[in-house]
């Protein structure tokens, strides 16, 4: 069989750029080459030795300056998708989000088969810009928001980051962990929130409690010093590049709602406490949040209600009762998809088969 080609398109925050990692690594897997394609800030989520192709992109929102710039970027990042595409000659391309993959759509045409992935319960703004070049459409939710209608659909699920995976649940008889991450680029309203209502737990239940927390470097000095002193043991970093050891072990999870984020705790079977952040685009992550509460695997809680006290009322209700989390983490487990790389990977390859001549 001939080697085929293809291309992967994602930019701007790691919950676009973590799925098309993973349906690389899968291809690698099938001895499928394929080349990554981002912008500035996508670059910084991909390993040294994946390759890769920067393109100029930026987002046209905000004031007219900034759109007038950002247009200019992405026109300039459509010819140099043009030149990239006569280079290479793809079979295919997989499309993951962001405004680094408008460029590669555009330059594209209806010449090149595209395969879109929606991770959120909402479409995202470039996705529906680009939706109706696509031969496809692959969603995270089956009741995705936004979707247009007469495009084909299949639900895929979200792909979890290369050398993702989970071991074994493990809790320790006596002690709990909580996890705290606020996604790629962290959030500063946990730093701010967390320990404030970890002052608030009973003392019994916090004499028991590990705290594993992602805290912005800014904020790192400050969260050490106002944590409650009687912890077991706290440990804050910036990044935890062993997340999926810590899922692992970790008896509840307290985060953010994106898409990526939601995937891992699937995958490993965290119960979860869900703050969504409340700016981002189309909401995206109150929704994220509310599918994961309806299928009752998550605690969903609105940043404008997430004062210390409310916080530290969920928290101690679910670190002291273990038949809930258990019967939370089940649900959790049964949101998440593992083969979502391998049929992304065999969509695309489908489409890759189809398009060449």
């Amino acid at each position: 069989m001939r080697e085929v080609r293809v291309m992967l398109a994602a930019g701007g925050t790691g919950g676009h750029v973590f799925p098309a990692l993973a349906v690389a690594a899968e291809l690698d897997r099938r001895g499928v080459t394929s080349l990554m394609v981002t912008d500035e800030r996508g670059a910084r989520y991909l390993p040294a030795d994946r390759p890769h192709r920067r393109i100029s992109a930026a987002s046209p929102t905000g004031p007219l300056r900034r759109r007038l710039r950002a247009l200019a970027e992405l026109a300039a990042g459509t010819l140099e998708a043009r030149g990239l595409l006569r280079e290479i000659r793809p079979a295919a391309a997989a499309l993951f989000g962001g405004y680094a993959t408008l460029p590669l759509a555009l330059a594209a045409g209806r010449r090149l088969p595209l395969l879109l992935h929606e991770q959120n319960a909402v479409l995202g703004r470039a996705n529906r810009v680009i939706a109706r070049r696509a031969r496809i459409l692959a969603l995270s939710f089956a009741d995705t928001e936004r979707v247009p209608a007469n495009i084909p659909t299949e639900v895929t699920g979200n792909p979890v980051r290369p050398g993702f995976r989970p071991g074994p649940r493990r809790s320790h008889p006596t002690r709990r962990v909580l996890l705290v991450t606020g996604g790629s680029q962290g959030a500063q309203v946990l730093g701010e929130l967390v320990p404030r209502a970890l002052a608030l737990l009973p003392e019994e239940l916090r004499r028991r409690l590990v705290l594993w927390m992602q805290v912005r470097s800014e904020q790192r000095a400050t969260v050490a010093r106002v944590l409650p002193g009687d912890l077991v043991e706290v440990e804050l970093a910036a990044f935890f590049p062993d997340l999926d050891r810590r899922l692992g072990a970790a008896d509840l999870a307290l985060t953010r709602a994106g898409a990526s984020t939601l995937a891992e705790l699937a995958a490993a079977g965290v119960p979860a406490v869900l703050i969504p952040y409340p700016f981002a685009a189309d909401d995206h992550q109150h929704a994220n949040a509310e599918r994961l509460a309806r299928a009752g695997a998550a605690l969903h809680l609105p940043q404008r209600e997430a004062t210390p006290e409310r916080l530290a009322q969920l928290l101690a209700g679910l670190l002291a009762d273990d038949d809930r989390r258990r019967a939370m983490a089940r649900a959790m487990a049964a949101c998440a998809r593992p083969d979502a790389a391998s049929r992304l990977a065999d969509l695309l390859l489908t489409l890759a088969r189809e398009g060449r001549p």
